[in-house]
């Protein structure tokens, strides 16, 4: 295909650069919640309440958040969700400047963020596509810039950023961060309004959200798909969860250097993200998730074998490297062949897969650890992501990748002949 993100509208600047601004201010608080939870409190099982609170919405309202997202107006969603959250970070940050903050009310506050969180980027993954056609290698370019852009604000800008911050006062931070949903919200209103896709009115929300998880699992190509990020989580907490102690105790790395290691991997991770529609065209999107797969699984491998520092650092480079062009391919081409009405739908549903996952790796991997050392989980995820890659090769390769694009041309020569989408006006914003 030579379709170049160039011949995007012009909306997808504005949401690029909305999507940009507010992973900034994720990043900011990322590194900010669990420092200000660590002033309050010395108590491991609280801190972990406040790092598990911003997951729970996945959990709990995953699939009924993907079908409301359908029924609704994507654009308003989004920036309704940026609104919400940047008003609800003025509570801890008035708390914080009073001095009255407190776990439970950090702990409410992730929560309501991974709430407003759901919804934004479940409407942002069912909007790119009506914006773009559904071109599939047009989202390529689209996602690798978007997820690039991601990497680079939440992984290396937005952290220090936060730490930053905290120095001026505990409010600082989570007002920076307030401000950046502000601004995403002003840019977001602005896009192009695109028509929101017609479902049955009548038809219950569960039944609706039962349909998009049931479209999921009867579909070989997307439940392929899913699983790659489901059990890749399960094997990549259970490395994150040792890795800091793999760090000192084997590789003799300090804080400093432990934080070096992370940035390998988001280095490797933007270095992914941008050659990821390079490997789509030349491999095809089936072989090229392959091999980022098992890039993946060799890598941990490598990582659990690596005698020193360096060895552990590029091989977190490589891994980070497959993570990033997996996580521009397999969006691109879910949104690419998923019809519009179920969009929201099969995006949470894969979404909520991956975060049910998480939990379960995290405990493997610190079972593991006790049992057997420190090595075993890295050892056990490597195998666990090659065992992956082998199950799912089939059910994401060229051929039938090829024939669910072939499948959905029809949709997408629909979406390229109806009418250009225009530029919001204030009464229907």
């Amino acid at each position: 295909m030579t379709t170049r993100v160039s011949k995007a509208p012009a909306g997808f600047g504005r949401l690029w650069t909305a999507q940009g601004i507010s992973s900034l201010g994720d990043g900011v608080t990322h590194a900010a919640l669990p420092l200000l939870a660590l002033a309050l409190t010395r108590d491991p099982l609280a801190l972990a309440v406040v790092s598990a609170a911003g997951t729970l919405p996945w959990l709990l309202f995953g699939v009924l958040g993907g079908a409301l997202v359908d029924r609704w107006d994507r654009r308003r969603t989004m920036w309704v969700a940026d609104v919400a959250r940047a008003a609800l970070l003025a509570i801890p940050a008035g708390a914080a400047a009073y001095d009255v903050l407190s776990i439970p009310l950090l702990a409410a506050v992730a929560f309501l963020l991974g709430l407003g969180g759901l919804f934004f980027d479940t409407a942002a993954t069912a909007y790119l596509p009506d914006l773009l056609g559904r071109d599939p290698a047009l989202l390529e370019h689209a996602n690798s810039r978007l997820r690039g852009t991601q990497t680079a604000a939440s992984g290396f800008a937005g952290p220090p950023a936060g730490s930053a911050l905290l120095a001026l006062g505990r409010a600082a931070p989570l007002l920076a961060d307030a401000v950046s949903f502000a601004l995403s919200a002003l840019l977001v209103r602005s896009l192009p309004a695109t028509p929101r896709p017609a479902v049955a009115a009548r038809e219950s929300l569960l039944r609706q959200a039962r349909a998009g998880a049931s479209y999921v699992f009867r579909d070989r190509l997307l439940l392929g798909l899913a699983l790659r990020p489901a059990v890749g989580n399960i094997a990549f907490l259970a490395v994150e969860t040792v890795l800091a102690l793999f760090a000192h105790d084997r590789l003799g790395i300090g804080s400093l250097g432990f934080g070096l290691l992370l940035t390998a991997e988001a280095t490797g991770g933007l270095l992914g993200a941008g050659i990821a529609s390079f490997l789509g065209r030349r491999l095809g999107t089936g072989t090229a998730l392959t091999c980022t797969a098992t890039i993946e699984g060799l890598a941990v491998l490598g990582l659990a074998a690596a005698p020193n520092a360096y060895a552990a650092g590029l091989a977190l480079a490589v891994c980070g490297a497959g993570m990033g062009a997996t996580m521009v391919l397999a969006p691109s081409l879910r949104q690419a062949v998923v019809p519009a009405h179920l969009m929201g739908r099969v995006a949470s549903t894969s979404r909520m897969l991956a975060m049910c996952a998480a939990p379960f790796g995290a405990f493997l991997g610190g079972w593991l650890a006790t049992a057997y050392g420190v090595r075993t989980p890295l050892f056990a995820a490597g195998g666990l992501l090659l065992a992956m890659t082998a199950v799912t090769a089939t059910m994401t390769g060229n051929h039938r990748v090829e024939a669910a694009l072939r499948a959905a041309a029809p949709s997408r020569a629909a979406d390229a002949l109806r009418p250009e989408v225009r530029e919001p006006v204030a009464e229907n914003a």
